[in-house]
């Protein structure tokens, strides 16, 4: 899709200007081509290719399942929707932990065939020398710390993260070590306000909330759990805009009633 002339993509560098001005960042999460065209049309400023399509779009408990390359189907769908939004692209579990020559062919596969503008990848110094290979080749990474969903099974639940000295420090180093590695922003997940506050205080590139307060430079939602469209999910951090289950399932059964009643198609939507 042509990008239009008066419109100013949003770059990794925007993000920055935005944080020094003290701007607050918006990002949503998309998945496909009709949804991520509305979100970019809204003005939303990044648009996270998430790897929680494997929750919301394919139905797994957790994000583990996703591939690479449905993660790349996923990313090129929104691409090719987007006029302004900087695209991130969630690394699925297993495209990189462990193995940083891995995680390079995975970042930069995902860089050239989904068309993505940056990637996001779960974890702190134990990913260190992967985001610092990938940086090397010129791809721009965001990181994820806090409550890591890939890490489910080491965690054994989704609660809080870093709510002890211990892990809030460890925190604190991993937040500052991903700075100097040289990501251009950090994804906070569910940890308290105020240690989300004091990270994104002390770094210079902007810090992105969820369930982390106000006291970042920015949050992201979920565009299905805002929208009430998964209405099983109500964290204390979820906002909703809307109840578009209702809505959907209502619009669902007038169609099937007016099927059964013979009333659609009526004289005008005839031929």
């Amino acid at each position: 899709m042509s990008v239009h002339k008066n419109v100013k993509k949003v770059t990794t560098h925007t993000l920055q200007e935005m944080k020094s001005e003290g701007e607050k960042i918006s990002m949503l999460t998309g998945y496909d081509f009709s949804m991520a065209r509305i979100i970019d049309e809204a003005g939303i400023d990044v648009i996270l290719v998430g790897d929680s399509a494997s929750n919301v779009m394919a139905g797994h408990e957790t994000t583990l399942p996703i591939t690479l390359d449905q993660m790349i189907y996923h990313a090129s769908s929104v691409v090719r929707a987007v006029n302004r939004s900087l695209v991130v692209v969630d690394m699925p579990f297993g495209s990189y932990q462990g193995n940083s020559l891995e995680a390079l062919s995975s970042a930069i596969k995902i860089m050239k065939e989904s068309g993505g503008h940056a990637i996001k990848m779960e974890g702190g110094q134990e990913i260190l020398e992967s985001t610092q290979r990938i940086l090397t080749a010129g791809i721009p990474v965001m990181g994820h710390l806090g409550l890591t969903p890939q890490s489910i099974y080491k965690f054994g639940t989704y609660v809080v993260r870093a709510k002890e000295e211990e892990e809030a420090s460890r925190l604190i180093d991993d937040a500052k070590a991903l700075e100097e590695a040289g990501c251009f922003a950090i994804v906070l997940e569910k940890i308290p306000a105020e240690l989300a506050k004091k990270v994104a205080a002390m770094l210079t590139i902007p810090v992105i909330g969820i369930g982390a307060g106000g006291g970042v430079d920015g949050q992201v939602l979920v565009v299905h759990d805002m929208l009430g469209i998964n209405n099983e999910f109500n964290p204390r951090f979820l906002r909703k805009y809307n109840n578009l289950h209702e809505q959907m399932l209502h619009s669902f059964q007038d169609y099937i009633q007016d099927v059964r009643s013979g009333d659609f198609p009526n004289e005008n939507e005839k031929y």
